[in-house]
């Protein structure tokens, strides 16, 4: 069963199974994701993503601002590059400067408050931007790959990867 918006509610029963008191606590403080958004056909469509297991694994409480903002990011990307095409891959715009933008080749943070991107732009210079949780602010844009590459990058997916290779690690 789901609430208003669509979402599951954690006190209600799944699948005709009860849970127990702890297991409903615990359903209730899971972060999600949610959206609503126009899909290609010009419909609203709500999107509700769980917390994959590797990043809830760990509560919000217990990880430093940067470590919590580059994992949501991470999850942001991946779900960009869903919506591109194969002559596409994620990029990253700055809003208010005349910096362009930038392709996103890796992303990391530095605990307790400072999250990186590493990238190139249009015209091949390598690029790292250095940001305080406190002032993110990213736009995500599609960037046209390489020529020479036949198939585009998909940063976002190895990066969940690597958060998974931690859990395992």
């Amino acid at each position: 069963m789901a609430n208003g918006f669509g979402l599951p509610k954690g006190n209600m029963m799944s699948d005709n199974q009860v849970k127990t008191a702890a297991e409903l606590a615990e359903s209730d403080a899971l972060q999600h994701n949610y959206s609503v958004k126009l899909n290609a056909e010009g419909v609203m469509k709500k999107e509700y993503q769980p917390i994959p297991k590797s990043v809830a694994k760990k509560p919000p409480a217990d990880k430093s601002a940067a470590e919590w903002a580059y994992e949501r990011i991470v999850m942001y990307i991946q779900q960009f590059e869903k919506t591109l095409d194969g002559e596409h891959e994620v990029g990253m715009g700055f809003a208010g400067s005349d910096a362009g933008s930038v392709k996103i080749q890796g992303m990391g943070f530095f605990a307790p408050d400072i999250v990186t991107f590493y990238g190139e732009d249009g015209e091949g210079s390598k690029m790292q931007l250095v940001q305080h949780v406190n002032q993110l602010n990213v736009m995500l844009v599609a960037e046209p790959k390489s020529v020479e590459q036949a198939e585009p990058n998909r940063i976002g997916f190895q990066l969940a990867e690597d958060l998974d290779a931690d859990d395992a690690g």
